[in-house]
């Protein structure tokens, strides 16, 4: 069994500032001299490039499609090794996923999989108790994901913060941050996502300190980190890639075949 606190950052719907919020988050738990293990569900090697940048660490994929849903958490237990706490970026919507199945490979799934707390992410943009029903929807389509708080993004005003904070009293669950809307709060994209740090490497070493700066004054850090420890331990042993060499190698000698390897570490920013 291993102990590794973590948190899923998760959102209703893509364009919520998942991103924003997560790699704010590492760099303000990196300030507070912790060391920040981050992680994207899904294929995206673009946000773990912004990761990097917030964590001086790997941005490290969890996606059950490309692996499989044994391989998530010795994966993630082996890109987490040294850390204090582990940051995980959900995808789209916190149930979309793989066509054709109910939510595989979806940020739920994952969530299940590491059995890790969810904060749920919600652009507040034109609600005010509407806020809560979207809550309450999402708390209950599936129990199996423990969904643990809320963060609001893009309030409008210290009145429609109190307004949707009021409102979600009855989810019972608790509100972990409110970020009103700011040009800080957002990072640059284009028609396939967001530009990639590579290409804005200046810019984006500016602009994460700045977003630390915003979650601090507006999140309930503390929180967020007492519900990350409160996580389960892990049942699973790490990933080793020595171990996972040897074992291919042996198996294409056993069969003739020749040996393909496929190596983890396009993040935007040239680390591996």
């Amino acid at each position: 069994m291993v102990t590794m606190p973590r948190l899923v950052i998760a959102a209703p719907a893509s364009g919520a500032g998942k991103t924003t919020i997560a790699t704010g988050l590492m760099a303000a738990l990196v300030r507070r001299g912790l060391a920040v293990s981050p992680h994207k569900i899904g294929p995206d090697y673009i946000d773990p490039g912004y990761h990097a940048l917030a964590t001086g660490r790997p941005g490290r994929n969890l996606d059950p499609w490309l692996t499989s849903e044994d391989l998530i958490a010795p994966l993630f237990l082996h890109g987490a090794a040294n850390a204090d706490i582990a940051i995980i970026e959900g995808v789209m919507g916190l149930y979309d996923g793989m066509r054709g199945t109910p939510d595989f490979a979806s940020t739920a799934h994952v969530a299940r999989l590491l059995e890790a707390p969810v904060i749920l992410v919600v652009d507040a943009t034109g609600q005010g108790q509407s806020v809560a029903a979207l809550v309450h929807g999402f708390a209950s389509y599936d129990t199996r994901v423990r969904l643990a708080g809320i963060i609001l993004n893009r309030v409008g005003s210290p009145r429609h913060e109190e307004v949707c904070r009021e409102s979600l009293e009855s989810t019972g669950l608790p509100v972990l941050g409110a970020i009103p809307r700011t040009p800080a709060a957002t990072t640059p994209s284009r028609h396939l996502g967001l530009i990639p740090a590579a290409e804005r490497h200046t810019e984006a070493t500016t602009t994460i300190p700045s977003l630390a700066t915003l979650i601090e004054s507006t999140c309930d850090l503390p929180g967020l980190i007492a519900l990350a420890h409160r996580a389960a331990p892990i049942s699973a042993t790490a990933w080793n890639p020595q171990n996972a060499v040897a074992t291919s190698a042996n198996a294409g000698a056993a069969s003739g075949g020749a040996l393909t390897s496929v190596g983890q570490g396009a993040t935007g920013d040239g680390l591996t």
